[in-house]
């Protein structure tokens, strides 16, 4: 976690983005790194906050952000990868 953006796979798989039971508030983050292109899934309650994390972390890099298929309330999501 970091700031207000969690990230949840970081260099994965785009299709990941599809699963329902990600929170609405999930985006699938695609840039460049090491000139291949590359995606992340993260969360975060505001796109501003998500935007300016990966800016400033890949500068001109930074492709785009969208919404994944994600279903669940952030409230009632439950992070299988916190213990």
């Amino acid at each position: 976690m970091v700031g207000s953006v969690v990230v949840l796979h970081e260099d994965c798989d785009p299709e990941k983005a599809n699963d329902r039971t990600l929170p609405y508030t999930s985006y699938l983050v695609k840039y460049l790194k090491d000139s291949k292109l590359t995606y992340d899934i993260c969360i975060s309650s505001k796109r501003v906050d998500l935007f300016d994390y990966y800016y400033d972390k890949y500068k001109g890099d930074f492709i785009k952000f969208d919404q994944t298929e994600g279903r669940i309330s952030p409230r009632l999501w439950n992070n299988g990868n916190k213990k």
